[in-house]
């Protein structure tokens, strides 16, 4: 039996979309944040060393990692939502599944660690990390993500999907940068929206989010 360890909020809710996709069975353990530091809860470490989500137990393995978690899952269902070996499109699929934590997160996780530097700061030192932070933010990490945001309506110009015209598990993989993207407000364009739309339509979807129960990001 596959086990999704989710953590609410957090990439882990692509697993649960994807194993919906491929209409694989599965079981769900919830975790709570900390509430003072959002951070995943000690619990997950008996699961995996690093403590982090998203991981999944298959019998007696354990996979941590999202790239490595869709590969997995992918190879149980048969090789749907993977473009055929070489083919143009498969070699997409490849450079979109390691494109999204290997270079749409890193900005993305800049922007949310100096936004909350201030506010955990003491508050003698305060308005001087707030003043860094922001000059951090405004000079590097926001045009970063502009340019990622530009990059993205770009390629959803030519195709309705990461791959092309199909639908693949590359766009399960994206869909957490894009949904962090959108919810921080740092603008959109209209292909990214549109996208974004479509994937919160799919009936798979929807059904991975009854099963893990509120997403801030949908």
């Amino acid at each position: 039996m596959i086990t999704v360890h989710h953590l609410e909020d957090s990439r882990s809710q692509r697993v649960l979309w994807l194993l919906e996709e491929l209409g694989l069975d599965y079981a769900v353990r919830r975790y709570a944040r900390d509430p003072d530091t959002m951070l995943a809860p000690p619990e997950l470490r008996a699961i995996h060393p690093l403590g982090k989500s998203p991981v999944i137990t298959d019998g007696d393995a354990v996979i941590a990692e999202s790239g490595a978690i869709v590969e997995h899952l992918t190879g149980r269902g048969d090789g749907a939502l993977v473009p055929a070996p070489g083919t143009a499109a498969h070699r997409r699929y490849t450079y979109w599944l390691h494109y999204a934590e290997g270079s749409a997160m890193p900005p993305l996780l800049l922007k949310l660690v100096f936004a909350r530097l201030a506010p955990g700061s003491p508050a003698l030192v305060r308005p001087l990390v707030r003043a860094i932070a922001a000059g951090v933010t405004q000079k590097f990490v926001d045009p970063e993500l502009r340019r990622h945001a530009a990059y993205w309506e770009g390629e959803l110009s030519a195709k309705p999907w990461f791959c092309g015209d199909d639908f693949t598990a590359a766009d399960i993989q994206m869909s957490f940068p894009l949904e962090a993207f959108a919810a921080r407000g740092t603008g959109a364009g209209p292909r990214i929206t549109d996208w974004l739309a479509r994937i919160h339509a799919r009936p798979a979807y929807r059904r991975a989010l009854e099963r893990g129960g509120p997403y801030a990001y949908a």
